[in-house]
């Protein structure tokens, strides 16, 4: 019926308005580690060995989000490791996680400035990663552990 098609192009419409509002918040800037909070918790309860944990807090990764042709990538890299992960908003993908883990991940956005990132293996953890032109907040949550990390903008 006409209404439903109506509804349908007006959602749309909403998530075009979105996509590019976030697009010109978010894409293309570099975000360098300031602070982190209980990642060492968070990484052990994810059960993560005692010398990736060493490594993991230890480096001040720098995440960049670029996107082309709706597809997203999210790279984050660091003396220890550098990795890109490659996604389409809603879509689930398997993942590789910096420690070797193998997930099944989606990646969804709230509002216009913030990325909902589940990951489902052994156990499942959600990394909600909220953006602004001055910074990255990251929250990672797995069981009862929440690990803050937040990137300042580099120029």
């Amino acid at each position: 019926s006409p209404r439903v098609d109506d509804r349908l192009l007006t959602s749309l419409q909403l998530l075009v308005a979105r996509t590019s509002t976030m697009a010109s918040l978010i894409l293309n800037r570099k975000y360098k580690l300031a602070t982190s909070d209980k990642f060492d918790e968070y990484m052990k309860a994810m059960g993560v060995g005692l010398m990736t944990r060493k490594m993991g807090n230890t480096v001040s990764p720098v995440i960049e989000l670029t996107q082309s042709n709706g597809e997203y990538t999210l790279t984050s890299n660091s003396t220890f490791k550098n990795t890109a992960i490659k996604f389409r908003l809603g879509e689930e993908f398997e993942e590789e996680t910096p420690d070797g883990r193998k997930v099944q991940s989606i990646i969804t956005v709230d509002g216009d400035d913030t990325l909902v990132h589940i990951q489902k293996g052994a156990k499942e953890s959600k990394i909600i990663r909220k953006f602004s032109k001055e910074e990255v907040k990251m929250t990672l949550t797995v069981d009862d552990v929440v690990c803050t990390r937040v990137y300042k903008a580099v120029e």
